[in-house]
């Protein structure tokens, strides 16, 4: 009894680092290329830095093969765009205004934000 309960507040304690405490890794566009993995559930980065008022080019690399993974939406630039497996593609955004613009897949389980400034 005691295992299970044991068991039960590890769980928990997951639960709540996964949803609410994990902090997802951060990069910036304006320094280069950088290349967004799709692996795991997540997008790594997953919160991304761009210059105002200019096209931005993210590249995106899927190794997940489930189908959630397959397509990324920017929905604040009405694009949405399907990623092959295992092999990068380039995505052009348009110019986007200040302020933080989320991208996902179709479900909304991958997420991740561009910080425009």
């Amino acid at each position: 009894m005691i295992l299970i309960n044991v068991f039960g507040l590890l769980l928990i304690a997951l639960i709540i680092w996964w949803f609410w405490l994990y902090k997802p890794g951060e990069g910036s566009v304006g320094e280069g290329n950088i290349v967004i993995t799709v692996e795991n559930g997540i997008y790594q980065p997953s919160r991304l830095k761009v210059s105002a008022g200019q096209p931005t080019t993210l590249t995106f690399l899927r190794k997940d093969a489930s189908p959630c993974a397959a397509t990324v939406i920017f929905p604040d630039s009405e694009l949405s765009e399907e990623l092959p497996l295992n092999k990068a593609k380039a995505i052009v955004l348009p110019p986007m205004p200040p302020g933080e613009h989320p991208f996902t897949c179709q479900m909304q389980m991958y997420r991740g934000t561009l910080v425009v400034n």
